[in-house]
């Protein structure tokens, strides 16, 4: 049985661990876009879930802002755990294992020396305490218990993935007794690999793990597939397997990922969306002088290139301007080089932004320095409008993204950067150019281009049994 757009018929709930914007860069766009590519494919009322431990004030002043910016059409389509345990914590009391002797020894994982932050419901009763597993980056790999306390007395769960499972399965049996289907099918697209990882056991066969990635694999300089790869991704690379489908924004890195590991046969690529929007202005009617980035002030954007770059492409262009929109760490840092640079009557530090196209409807170049990608969703934004684009070559998107419609230089390299940017300042023709085949490279990435790929994912991992099903 289909969705109304082919999307195989199950629950589908969107999980990660944090998701805000302002804070989360590129990434708040992306999961709740694809939740509406889901509900377009036929999914009623997919849920998006986190599990951050914020106070319940901050996640509902974050699901206003989904709300505002057009990314969720009512607030109680996104959803915390701890803001259900506050609400409602009778789910949980009937969970885990009843305390025993055990659960105070030391050498059976008991609870003795280990830390526990208490979580409290409406009324400011204890309902949970969490485990604090302060300096372990595995944390939530641990079985250290966290402690439900349920009327009947205290309970024990075997670590926060115990906790995670339960919080899904009650929200999965909720939907499905609505619907009277007991056994229907439950997809949760893991938007986090360390929920990812916390969720590789799990042996429910009415549940399907669709997992995505956002970011590249490699560590720095980013640029050596072969590279050695550690901390997390080394520890979620080891999981591949255990993935009803893994959804890859690029061909590239999902090609470069099964040559060295292995496809299971459960690898798609699926990029993320953009609205195409309405016809851009006519590239006469822009400042044929305005360059302009946007992107977080973080390590990974290079944005540092970029402005010493400038101070090249000023000297030679006096009357080119570099207009920086984005917030970030490295904003302070960025502007005493702007200044120690001499360029600050070129080059503006502008902040966030709601106002993207407008920015980029006046511009006559978008250019990044990125360091690495996932996929590089500004630069698709960007081609959306019209607007050509200069872009460090990096690993994971810029190629796909460009097609045809941008120039790529080697990450990192000032001087490829500021000859390009000088080249196409200096020929109309060519911007001319660039510009008339953006738009038909920013399609690739529409919901109607994405939605086929996004469902045959969908029906392969439903289709299959659970590949963690004893």
């Amino acid at each position: 049985m289909t969705g109304v757009a082919g999307l195989p018929d199950a629950e589908y709930l969107l999980l990660t661990s944090r998701v805000a914007l302002g804070l989360d860069g590129g990434f708040a766009v992306a999961v709740p876009t694809r939740r509406r590519l889901l509900v377009s494919a036929g999914a009623v009322d997919p849920l998006l879930l986190s599990v951050d431990g914020a106070a319940p004030d901050v996640h509902e002043a974050q699901r206003r802002a989904f709300l505002d910016a057009g990314l969720l059409e009512r607030v109680d389509a996104a959803r915390n755990l701890f803001d259900d345990l506050a609400a409602d914590p009778t789910w949980l009391f009937a969970a885990g294992e009843p305390v025993t002797a055990e659960h105070a020894d030391p050498a059976t994982a008991g609870w003795t020396g280990i830390e526990h932050r208490e979580i409290v419901d409406a009324a400011g009763r204890p309902v949970v305490s969490l485990p604090v597993l302060r300096d372990n980056p595995e944390w939530h790999l641990s079985d250290a218990p966290v402690i439900v306390h349920a009327p009947g007395g205290d309970r024990v769960l075997r670590g926060f993935r115990r906790l995670y499972t339960t919080w899904l399965t009650h929200l999965a049996d909720e939907r499905r007794a609505d619907a009277a289907a007991p056994d229907r099918l439950l997809v949760v697209v893991v938007e986090s690999r360390q929920i990812g990882e916390a969720l590789a056991d799990w042996d429910d066969p009415r549940v399907r793990l669709v997992h995505t990635v956002h970011n590249s694999h490699l560590p720095d300089p980013y640029d050596d597939p072969g590279a050695p790869v550690t901390g997390m991704w080394r520890r979620w690379l080891a999981t591949l397997d255990r993935y009803d489908a893994v959804l890859w924004p690029t061909a590239a890195q999902r090609d470069e990922v099964a040559a060295r590991f292995g496809d299971p046969g459960t690898f798609h690529v699926v990029p993320n969306t953009i609205d195409l929007g309405a016809e851009p202005p006519a590239l006469e009617s822009r400042d044929p002088r305005l360059v302009v980035m946007l992107n977080r002030l973080a390590p990974q954007k290079r944005v540092d290139v970029a402005i010493r770059a400038w101070q090249r492409v000023v000297r030679e262009e006096p009357e080119a301007r570099l207009d920086i929109y984005g917030d970030g760490p490295l904003r302070e840092e960025l502007q005493r080089l702007i200044d120690e640079l001499g360029i600050a009557a070129s080059v503006t530090l502008h902040g966030a932004t709601a106002e993207r196209d407008a920015i980029f409807d006046r511009a006559a170049l978008f250019v990044t320095s990125t360091a690495f990608e996932g996929q590089g969703l500004s630069i698709a934004e960007a081609l959306a409008r019209g607007l050509p684009v200069v872009s460090t070559d990096a690993r994971y998107g810029p190629r796909e993204a460009t097609d045809g419609a941008g120039v790529l230089v080697p990450p990192g390299d000032i001087d490829a950067l500021a000859d390009a940017v000088i080249g196409l300042l200096r020929d109309d023709r060519r911007r001319a150019d660039l510009s008339r085949r953006a738009r038909a490279a920013a399609a690739r990435f529409t919901p109607d281009a994405v939605r086929p790929a996004l469902v045959a994912a969908m029906r392969a991992a439903v289709d299959s049994p659970s590949r963690r099903a004893r």
